[in-house]
């Protein structure tokens, strides 16, 4: 299926993500008895003025007479460097594994001056990237007046891909706003548009996210690395209290939760008590670990077992505790992209997902239901046992004792 083919104009269009019709019955536009014709949801933006409109009132932004501000332009050094803008919004993990982006513009270009808007400034590394905004009306209208080289958006909300329409750049890749509606700024993001649309074309992907991410903006990905701030003092400051702790044994992260989306990758409660309980006789240092969100069940885990929990930290201090440990369990999640930017040694739950999806440097390894999952992309699960229980323990052990050999090479 072609770009072309797509019903952007039916009520069911989504443009982020599948539309009901496709997650229910497995049909795509060009052969599709769903189809509910809705012209208004064709919106033509012919201007900067009308692209800059349409952001402001999607994102409920002050509206305000876009100027034009001499000293952020001024940051832009000029001459021999080239200009990058990135948009990526996105959730915190989504924003850490765009970072392998970085190294390889400045393998090809040389001398580059990094721009990044986003929804979680705190994750973009900040000694790579020259200026980083936050997404608001400010950082969206300084963007309005300034000119790049080159402008990537990997997004496919509707405020992303209007931005990208809207800014100077000599070169555009990822997503942008065309013809009322989304749209491919090259198409080498043809195919990263259809598997965000269908998940039956999602299905059959093969490619990890970064092959994705890289040929969308005209490269192939070489195992570039991502980039993350740490905190080297504070991770320091937990190296000395985490060695008192664990007393010389192997510092091992259970990471127990997914987040309050998606809770179908959660691996059972008594599995998990189990497997801590086994670690601890193997003479493993257990660390759990998690947010808020997590922070009833792992006290829970903490009274079943001997394992520590030290409570919730602000990200930077999360960050830094990850830093000090040696191998990390944990399901898809934010942690997977921090220990993956950490190189850490990682055993990965997955389930509802493509696989395929997923680049773990030779790092990791992946454990999966032997009954396979029937949840792609779901939050809820039909079968009367939930395919993460098909996830033995003494499959995670196996697994961990490999990881811990890596350790040794």
């Amino acid at each position: 299926m072609k770009k072309e083919a797509v019903k952007y104009d039916c009520n069911h269009f989504e443009g982020h993500s599948p539309c009901k019709p496709n997650k229910q019955f497995d049909v795509q536009c060009d052969d599709c008895s769903h189809y509910d014709k809705n012209t208004s949801s064709i919106i033509f933006l012919d201007t900067k003025k009308a692209l800059l409109q349409e952001i402001f009132k999607i994102c409920n932004f002050t509206q305000q007479d876009v100027l034009d501000n001499g000293t952020e332009r001024s940051l832009i050094k000029q001459g021999q460097t080239t200009r990058i803008l990135f948009i990526k919004l996105g959730a915190i993990g989504d924003v850490i594994r765009t970072t392998p982006l970085l190294e390889k513009y400045k393998k090809e270009y040389g001398n580059c001056h990094f721009t990044w808007i986003t929804h979680s400034p705190q994750v973009v590394p900040k000694d790579e990237v020259d200026v980083i905004y936050k997404w608001d009306e400010s950082s969206v209208s300084i963007l309005a007046n300034q000119e790049f080289d080159i402008a990537v958006n990997l997004d496919k909300d509707k405020e992303a891909c209007m931005l990208l329409a809207h800014v100077d750049a000599r070169d555009k890749f990822g997503f942008l706003w065309k013809d009322g509606h989304i749209n491919t700024a090259t198409d080498k993001a043809e195919h990263k548009l259809l598997t965000g649309i269908f998940d039956h074309i999602s299905k059959k992907n093969t490619l990890n996210y970064l092959e994705e991410i890289f040929e969308i903006c005209h490269f192939e990905f070489n195992q570039e690395e991502y980039t993350l701030n740490l905190n080297k003092n504070l991770s320091d400051k937990w190296s000395e209290k985490l060695a008192k702790l664990a007393k010389g044994k192997t510092i091992i992260g259970l990471n127990t939760g997914c987040g309050e989306r998606w809770k179908t990758r959660l691996w059972p409660k008594e599995y998990w008590v189990e497997l801590i309980k086994d670690l601890e006789k193997q003479g493993y240092f257990c660390l759990l670990m998690g947010g808020p969100a997590e922070d009833e069940m792992n006290r829970y885990y903490q009274l079943k077992t001997r394992a520590t929990y030290l409570g919730t930290f602000s990200l930077e201090e999360f960050i830094a505790i990850t830093n000090n440990t040696e191998i990390i369990v944990t399901p898809v999640s934010m942690m997977m992209h921090i220990a993956l930017a950490l190189k850490k040694q990682m055993m990965l739950f997955h389930n509802i997902f493509n696989v395929h999806e997923f680049e773990l440097y030779g790092r990791g390894i992946i454990i999966e239901p032997t009954s396979g999952c029937d949840c792609y992309f779901g939050n809820s699960c039909g079968r009367e046992k939930r395919c993460m229980n098909d996830i033995s323990v003494q499959d995670v052990l196996s697994n961990i004792a490999i990881l811990n050999r890596n350790l040794k090479k």
